[in-house]
């Protein structure tokens, strides 16, 4: 997974988190620049949060506990007859 994986990862979190934060600001009624600026320092700061995470498990080869429960399900779907 080279560089253009994780940036696009980083910036597939940062987007949707930042209009999710924006929308949050709007609905309150709070339209002023700074109130946006704020949404967006808390988008990049918690996407680069979650995609250092994910990059530092890839290197480190840590197993993910959920996708092991999957796949072990799927391999023991494979062998019973329906």
């Amino acid at each position: 997974m080279g560089a253009m994986f994780w940036v696009k990862r980083y910036v597939q979190a940062a987007v949707p988190l930042f209009v999710i934060l924006a929308a949050v600001e709007w609905i309150k009624g709070s339209t002023a620049r700074e109130d946006y600026l704020s949404a967006a320092v808390w988008a990049l700061a918690a996407a680069g949060i979650f995609t250092y995470a994910a990059w530092r498990r890839y290197r480190n080869a840590k197993a993910c506990g959920m996708c092991d429960d999957l796949d072990a399900a799927r391999n023991a779907g494979k062998g019973k007859k329906r």
